[in-house]
């Protein structure tokens, strides 16, 4: 599975962005789709995903602002943000897995990762 990320750049405060996934090859064997995101310094962290039946979680740090959804017929993945703040700066990487978990070492493909920045 080929996975590329794109749609980052920078923000204001308040604003808001849509961030893109592209996915391709062997993705029948897919069950969920996610959205985590590194800052500097930091630990990746999961913020969303979503599953082929229909199943959806986010990260208690961005509910409410972030959206996740999957237009399957395209092929891609999407991840709405709004209210951006500050502390959402960082590099959003999608990723798939055959599992259903929030958890980075349960995903088997990655994309390369999208900046995001947020000025206050």
């Amino acid at each position: 599975v080929q996975l590329q990320a794109y749609g980052g750049g920078l923000v204001q405060a308040g604003g808001s962005l849509r961030l893109s996934c592209t996915a391709s090859g062997r993705t029948y064997n897919v069950y969920t789709r996610g959205w985590f995101r590194q800052a500097p310094g930091k630990e990746r962290e999961f913020v969303a995903a979503s599953t082929r039946t229909g199943l959806t979680m986010t990260a208690d740090s961005v509910k409410g602002r972030f959206t996740v959804s999957i237009d399957y017929a395209k092929g891609l993945m999407y991840l709405e943000m709004n209210s951006l703040k500050p502390e959402d700066t960082a590099i959003y990487y999608c990723a798939t897995s055959g599992g259903w978990s929030r958890r980075s070492t349960a995903y088997d493909y990655w994309g390369q990762g999208t900046q995001v920045t947020v000025s206050s």
